[in-house]
């Protein structure tokens, strides 16, 4: 499998919401390949431990790793994280904005869960790119910016409107990041926008111990990332064990044509539609 240019032996891996989940399953992939990693989390127990699990992989390469308890929601420790990671490193070849939360609630409630939703889930990637990004355009090094946003937030299915948002807005300002990255005479630095699919993890399933058949594990999310990466992808969808590619196109150019065939908002899950939809996905393409 390539590998993306940035992702070389030596050079360095800034990944927020490390703690857990696809963050340290990302960590611990590229701690495999020799890169230097930092890991960024609010919790910082949790990302006490996660550090000492990807050090014990990092060391057999020579790879240094730090932990720096992070509040992304917050721009002046956004600043603080990149300031330690230069200070100690002076260079980043990858910023992950990974750090989320869930269980936001619908339109009309949890106004405070909204807020902090927004706060995390995209005023952090807003906050990453915004602290990072010029600094690694002026390395003049291939470079990468990975946010992580979700299916929800392309076919905002009824549910948690406040997560739906927060990941819309993700994908729309990972497009403008690329689209800037890409005007940049000379730039070498590349964004992507990961979409994972149904992915076990303590967000996902809080509680539970046994991954859902039907979910994907965050080490298969990391791997396919990577490999999405090296292909040079900007969209890098990943399917799961229930729902391939195929449907998830499916899905999603439903939920456009809502728009371009002015039909109610969210038709898929409107009664009145549901044959039409069933007998859509239902058709060979």
């Amino acid at each position: 499998m390539a590998e993306h240019p940035a992702l070389t032996p030596g050079r360095v891996a800034v990944i927020t919401g490390a703690a857990s989940g696809i963050g340290l399953a990302t960590a611990k992939r590229l701690a495999g390949l020799g890169l230097k990693i930092c890991l960024a989390d609010v919790q910082a127990e949790p990302l006490k431990a996660a550090a000492a699990e990807v050090d014990e992989i990092a060391g057999k390469k020579g790879a240094e790793v730090i932990a720096v308890p992070t509040d992304v929601s917050r721009l002046e420790e956004v600043q603080r994280l990149k300031e330690a990671v230069y200070g100690r490193f002076g260079e980043v070849a990858l910023l992950m904005n990974n750090a989320a939360v869930g269980n936001g609630g619908g339109p009309f409630e949890n106004y405070e869960r909204w807020r902090r939703l927004l706060e995390v889930n995209l005023w952090g990637p807003i906050n990453g790119v915004q602290c990072f990004a010029r600094a690694m355009v002026a390395q003049n090094a291939p470079g990468a910016i990975v946010n992580t946003g979700s299916k929800q937030g392309i076919t905002t299915p009824p549910g948690d409107a406040a997560y739906n948002v927060t990941k819309a807005g993700v994908k729309v300002l990972t497009e403008a990041v690329a689209y800037e990255l890409r005007n940049i005479p000379g730039c070498k630095v590349s964004a992507h926008l990961l979409v994972p699919g149904f992915t076990f993890t303590g967000m996902t399933r809080p509680g539970e111990t046994e991954k859902p058949p039907a979910a994907w594990t965050a080490d298969q999310v990391a791997e396919f990332l990577l490999a999405g990466m090296g292909r040079g992808d900007f969209y890098i969808l990943c399917p799961d064990n229930s729902v391939t590619r195929e449907t998830d196109n499916r899905r999603m150019q439903w939920a456009m044509e809502d728009l371009i065939k002015n039909r109610p908002a969210l038709s898929r899950w409107h009664p009145d539609y549901k044959g039409e939809f069933d007998a859509f996905m239902a058709r060979k393409s």
